[in-house]
């Protein structure tokens, strides 16, 4: 059975000294005898004692912890992120608590409490799909609290951002199956309240456009972006009186739950219909065939976005214009959508 964990009361008590004693010698002050100092240090491995950094932190004023807000951590994206985050965040002497908003607005706003509390030095986030405005960030800049967002931050709002140049993506993407012969490409978009699926849904407009292609607005399906959705909007789309020769959608998930229904009406991908998905989930190079898709670079988003956020905590300095940092995609061409 492991052994309650010490602390310096207990050491003070046992010795019969005061705290600051037990404190002083722990950090070895000069103002502490030697022999002082090794019967604390003597009796602080006999119960096991650790000193408590955080507490430790908190009482200088920090905490050297960096908060962590993202929507979910089930897929690969935000977990590569994250991994990203913590690699810079460790090297740099940080710790990092992660929340999830679970996609719900309710959710984040009470993450963003939760972070406030724990006294973090600095927020990162990306938004729940459901967010719709800054308000309930507003407290952490009240606070002087720095904040950096990631992947997903809501048009219009000019804040410290790490974001993937998703227009080029999706533009990409879209002229690939352009050049493949396909000339009805739907699309899936997402809540076009968030940058990531704006700009996805404006590449798609741009390659449509290079190649004096008319846009269409039957072939676009906006939702959630969940597999689900993928399936209804690949069913409604075969209902047209023509059906598409070829989907890019915003979103790995949503063209997985399109090739699920193309393979019940045994329709043949790429040959009937093309497919082409974004993110580069793990599960994108296990379908059959393999999907086309778009690398968001998450592991590097992650690293970027905590770099900015340790810059801004080492300038300390107030009323700095926000900064962004806009990576490159890359565009994965898989057997989803090689017709040649």
């Amino acid at each position: 059975m492991a052994s309650k964990r010490a602390s310096i009361t207990d050491m003070a008590t046992a010795l019969g000294v005061s705290v600051s004693t037990i404190s002083r010698a722990l950090s070895n002050h000069p103002s502490i005898s030697d022999a002082t100092k090794k019967r604390v240090t003597k009796l602080a491995k006999e119960l096991n004692y650790h000193p408590n950094h955080m507490a430790a932190g908190l009482r200088k004023g920090r905490s050297n912890m960096l908060g962590v807000l993202v929507p979910h951590i089930d897929g690969h994206f935000f977990t590569m992120v994250v991994k990203g985050i913590e690699t810079v965040a460790t090297k740099a002497g940080f710790n990092i608590l992660i929340c999830q908003s679970n996609e719900d607005v309710a959710h984040e706003r009470k993450n963003i409490e939760t972070l406030i509390n724990a006294q973090v030095e600095g927020i990162l986030v990306s938004l729940a799909r459901t967010t719709r405005d800054f308000k309930h960030f507003d407290k952490a800049a009240k606070r002087d609290l720095p904040l950096v967002f990631f992947d997903r931050i809501l048009e219009g709002r000019d804040v410290n951002a790490v974001v993937l140049d998703d227009r080029e993506g999706a533009y990409q993407s879209t002229r690939h199956l352009l050049a493949q012969g396909c000339r009805r490409i739907a699309h899936f978009a997402g809540p076009q309240h968030l940058n990531i699926y704006k700009n996805r849904r404006q590449g798609y407009l741009d390659a449509l456009r290079e190649y004096d292609v008319p846009f269409d607005e039957a072939l676009v399906f906006t939702s959630d972006m969940r597999l689900e959705d993928g399936s209804q909007g690949m069913e409604q789309l075969l209902k047209l009186p023509v059906r598409p020769d070829a989907v890019f959608s915003a979103s790995d998930v949503s063209a997985v739950g399109a090739l699920q229904v193309l393979k019940k009406r045994g329709l043949r991908v790429p040959q009937d219909v093309a497919l082409a998905g974004f993110s580069n989930e793990l599960f994108s190079s296990f379908t059959e065939p393999m999907l086309t898709t778009v690398d968001q670079r998450c592991e590097q988003m992650g690293q970027a976005a905590a770099r900015l956020l340790l810059e801004i905590l080492g300038e300390k300095r107030q009323n700095v214009s926000p900064r962004r940092v806009l990576l490159q995609p890359d565009l994965l061409v898989r057997a989803s959508s090689l017709r040649g």
